[in-house]
């Protein structure tokens, strides 16, 4: 395993007190006051999200063997990166990864555009979003990353991040229930009613009427 993965692998799982920290809205509030409580948690949000998502990268293009579907793996696509590099993907992976990776991207996206940038970096929601992808599903965001993790994963043929997939799956959930206990704290009933009508990363297809 190259050093560049581990340091990717460790990287993450560094990452997570410090997303635990930035949650934690009253704690941090209530030990240096609202404007510097504030201050603090947006930092520390901003450090362990465009932390996990940089490590995320390392985990996919760190030096690492490749792994093979054996489904008609002589047929191979070939693309340029950037004019540098050439990709070689067989072409099962490349199909595979794209079923992953474009509603991963659509996920994430727009689960970003409907909370807010400031929202999504800081982990400081002014209130409980309930409508457009967020009234399907309660972390679209998480869902896109997992999605797209497998999804590049794939088109990569990278063996050391598909062996870890079932960890980025578990560090996404544990970030997941670590703000939903926070949320709660902070939305008391009308979050938990959000929690028993909504699931938390498997979009649902229909919406209630009372949603509708």
């Amino acid at each position: 395993m190259s050093i560049w993965f581990s340091i990717s692998l460790l990287g993450i799982l560094a990452v997570i007190p410090f997303h635990f920290l930035s949650v934690e809205h009253s704690k941090l509030e209530g030990k240096y006051g609202a404007d510097k409580g504030e201050k603090i948690g947006s930092i520390l949000g901003m450090i362990s999200g465009w932390g996990i998502f940089v490590f995320l990268i390392g985990l996919w293009i760190s030096p690492q063997p490749q792994f093979l579907v054996p489904i008609l793996q002589n047929i191979i696509f070939i693309t340029p990166l950037l004019g540098l590099l050439v990709l070689q993907t067989p072409l099962v992976h490349l199909l595979v990864g794209i079923v992953f990776l474009m509603p991963g991207a659509l996920f994430g996206i727009k689960g970003v555009t409907e909370i807010g940038l400031k929202e999504s970096e800081t982990h400081r929601p002014d209130k409980v979003i309930t409508t457009g992808l967020y009234s399907r599903m309660r972390h679209p965001q998480y869902t896109g990353a997992i999605l797209s993790h497998v999804g590049i994963t794939f088109i990569l043929s990278s063996f050391y991040s598909l062996l870890v997939t079932p960890l980025v799956i578990v560090v996404n959930y544990i970030l997941c229930w670590k703000e939903e206990k926070e949320l709660v704290r902070e939305f008391g009933e009308e979050y938990e009613h959000y929690k028993k009508t909504v699931p938390m990363f498997i979009p649902r297809i229909r919406q209630t009427d009372k949603q509708q």
